[in-house]
C-alpha cells in the first residue's frame, strides 16, 4: 500500500484500546505542513469518558504546533463505513474547511466512502461564525 495516510490510520487502529466494544478505530490527518498525525480510540469503563480516534489525531496535530487539517482518513471495522461521530465532525470542522476530504477505509485499507466535510456536516458552525 503506497498511501501513507491510510497506513498511518491502520497502524493507529491496531493500538486502539477498545476493551469493552472491541470496535477498533484509527484516524490519521495530514496538516498544512504535510505532516501526518494519528490517533486511536481509547475506551473507558465509564463509557462516555472515552476518546475517539479523530480527537486523538487532532490533539497530536495541535501539540506539534499545526492548526490546519488538509485531509482525514478513518479506519474502522464492522459491516459498513465508520464515519466520524457528530462530535468528531465538529472537532474536525474547527481545523478544516468545507472542502477537506474525509476517506473511510476498512481494516484492509480499502476505501469504502469519500466525503467532503461539508457533506458530512452541512451548514456547519465554525470559528468564523463567531465574528
Amino acid at each position: 500500500m503506497a498511501d501513507a495516510l491510510i497506513e498511518a490510520a491502520l497502524a493507529a487502529r491496531q493500538h486502539a484500546y477498545a476493551r469493552y466494544s472491541k470496535f477498533l478505530v484509527g484516524a490519521a490527518i495530514r496538516c498544512e505542513r504535510g505532516v501526518i498525525h494519528a490517533g486511536c480510540n481509547v475506551e473507558n469503563a465509564a463509557y462516555p469518558q472515552g476518546v475517539c480516534a479523530e480527537a486523538g489525531a487532532i490533539s497530536s496535530m495541535i501539540l506539534s504546533g499545526s492548526r490546519q487539517i488538509e485531509e482525514v482518513v478513518i479506519a474502522g471495522g464492522g459491516t459498513g463505513p465508520c464515519t466520524p461521530c457528530g462530535g468528531c465532525r465538529q472537532k474536525i470542522r474547527e481545523f478544516a474547511g468545507p472542502d477537506v476530504r474525509i476517506r473511510i477505509v476498512d481494516p484492509d485499507g480499502r476505501t469504502l466512502l469519500v466525503r467532503s466535510l461539508a457533506e458530512l456536516l452541512p451548514d456547519s458552525f465554525g470559528p468564523e461564525s463567531l465574528g
